[in-house]
């Protein structure tokens, strides 16, 4: 059964001016959002999720996704990506990070933008109009630390108890004006090699 979609969202945050001082490249966020009904509210604890997730999973991709293509004007242009999941209050954290953790939904939009790192990602629980967090990294590269962002919106009548928020979100850009350096300076200051980041 496909996802019952009672709303989509688009949010788009433009930043200027950080610091005081005008941005050279604006930054860009954009937030892409689904309202859906939760398909396993009501049903008690159940055991295999599957089902489900090959339903809905696949076309929640490719919706947030064509959404972020659009309003970015192009996967070529999106530089930070991540994603997030809330679960209404009569739900469990693992039916948000279901619908997430599944390369049935966050393949749609890797392969669309071309990523080589993972999707950062938020799953948790909340009632309507509670914070929505997307953590976002370099599409291409983990320790470009310009590009450890987060994009923040709520929706105010979502998720309700029964419902599911699922979300993408793009950078444009990094942090105006990012001057923390990246990991890589990190891990040679401490003798670590790049390869093997924990010394393991």
């Amino acid at each position: 059964m496909p996802a019952t979609i009672r709303k989509t969202l688009l949010n788009i945050e433009t930043t200027l001016i950080e610091g005081g001082r005008a941005a050279a490249t604006p930054l860009k966020f954009i937030a892409a959002a689904a309202v859906i009904k939760n398909p396993w509210a009501g049903r008690g604890f159940v055991e295999d999720l599957k089902p489900e997730i090959h339903d809905v999973a696949p076309e929640l991709g490719a919706l947030l996704t064509g959404m972020i293509l659009e309003a970015a004007g192009g996967g070529d242009k999106v530089e930070g990506y991540g994603k997030a999941a809330v679960v209404g209050l009569d739900g469990e954290v693992e039916h948000a990070s279901a619908l997430i953790h599944t390369l049935r939904f966050g393949n749609h939009y890797r392969q669309a933008v071309g990523a080589k790192t993972y999707l950062a990602f938020t799953n948790t629980r909340g009632p309507a109009n509670c914070p929505i967090m997307i953590p976002l990294m370099d599409k291409n590269d983990e320790g470009r630390r310009s590009h450890y962002l987060t994009i923040q919106f709520a929706i105010p009548d979502a998720p309700a108890a029964d419902e599911i928020v699922v979300a993408l979100g793009a950078s444009i850009g990094g942090r105006p004006h990012h001057r923390i350096g990246d990991r890589y300076q990190d891990l040679k200051d401490l003798g670590h090699d790049v390869k093997n980041p924990a010394a393991v």
